[in-house]
């Protein structure tokens, strides 16, 4: 990841609602939910979701894919990776094993 890119995905994150909606699909795990049911649980009209989803999709934060007639939403592990890896790749004077981030592998 490079600069720019990261700057996407923080500036996706850095707004109230889409952090909420990313942090819904991080604890949905990899089955994602369907656009509908994020929008019920944090109470965002379809329209705003709509708008939302499209920012954190273009960060490449979170993806879709279609079951059925429904679109699934879910978080994008990797996306959201390679963001802490930019972050933390100068860490500890060059010495990254000392804080490096392990997520769980059982969920992503």
């Amino acid at each position: 990841m490079e600069s720019k890119e990261a700057l996407a995905a923080l500036s996706a994150l850095a707004q109230e609602t889409r952090l909420a909606i990313f942090r819904r699909l991080v604890k949905a795990g990899p089955k994602g939910e369907t656009a509908g049911m994020i929008a019920a649980t944090l109470g965002i009209p379809a329209p705003t979701l709509s708008f939302h989803l499209k920012e954190l999709e273009h960060a490449g934060l979170i993806g879709q894919h279609r079951e059925s007639r429904n679109v699934i939403y879910a978080a994008q592990y990797g996306g959201m990776r390679a963001l802490l890896d930019f972050l933390m790749r100068d860490c500890c004077g060059g010495r990254p094993e000392i804080c490096a981030f392990e997520a769980p592998t059982e969920c992503c």
